[in-house]
């Protein structure tokens, strides 16, 4: 029986680099769609005016795709995984790879972005997210760092720790982050759909994503201190263990 249980808290490596894989794999289709639109539209930079004809016509298609997309990471996520940190730790390390690599299939397709601080319209729901490229690659390193404690160091949940104060913080940070992607968009909704569609952002707040950031980070932080206090306690298991075969040995 403590065999069986110590072979499940062992890494699923395996299962890891499948995950990788899959959003690898997903971030060329993913890359090669927004390249075919962008250059049916004229609009392999996005930075530039009317930068969203696609809310257009093709809006009512676009949109699903984006929704599409995340259920895709999550279904992943769910299939990979055997509790439901796991499921989540997978998931999120399926998006953040996907995101990451699919700024690197662009720049191979198209040459786009020419670099890390090159805006891009990030999603469309439940309106356009304006950022930098470097924005939302910082956000998906830390969702590969978590997915990676998550479902591969934490898949026996301890009971007498409490994740309430570090997911508060992050969610507060998700909310800030989003703020400051959306904040043209939602200053531009009172003039209607045709301003939230032409607005162009000319500033962004590093100051406040940087504040986002460190608050989205709170879960990072408290499971790496988690791995890290359980590697002396894992090591004293390790040993007793080796010497009670090796008692058994000697008793044969």
């Amino acid at each position: 029986m403590n065999g069986q249980i110590e072979k499940a808290d062992k890494p699923a490596w395996g299962r890891w680099w499948l995950v990788v894989t899959y959003a690898v794999a997903m971030a060329w289709v993913e890359a090669a769609v927004v390249f075919y639109l962008r250059s049916m539209m004229d609009r392999i930079v996005p930075y530039q005016p009317d930068p969203l004809p696609v809310m257009g016509g093709f809006a009512q298609v676009e949109l699903p795709r984006e929704f599409a997309t995340l259920v895709m990471l999550l279904a992943v996520g769910v299939l990979a995984g055997r509790t439901w940190r796991a499921r989540l730790g997978y998931a999120a390390i399926a998006f953040g790879v996907w995101d990451i690599f699919y700024y690197v299939f662009l720049k191979i397709m198209c040459g786009w972005p020419h670099s890390l601080l090159d805006w891009d319209v990030l999603f469309l729901l439940p309106m356009p997210w304006w950022g930098p490229v470097l924005a939302p690659i910082l956000i998906s390193v830390l969702l590969i760092l978590w997915g990676t404690f998550a479902s591969q160091f934490e898949r026996s949940p301890d009971p007498g720790l409490s994740y309430g104060r570090a997911w508060a913080m992050n969610f507060a940070g998700v909310a800030l982050a989003l703020y400051v992607f959306m904040a043209d968009a939602l200053a531009a909704a009172p003039r209607g759909l045709e301003a939230i569609r032409t607005a162009l952002p000319e500033k962004f707040n590093w100051l406040l994503f940087g504040v986002a950031l460190m608050l989205m980070s709170a879960p990072v932080w408290q499971s790496s201190q988690r791995v890290l206090a359980r590697k002396p306690a894992q090591t004293e298991t390790e040993a007793n263990t080796e010497s009670i075969s090796c008692r058994r040995s000697l008793k044969s």
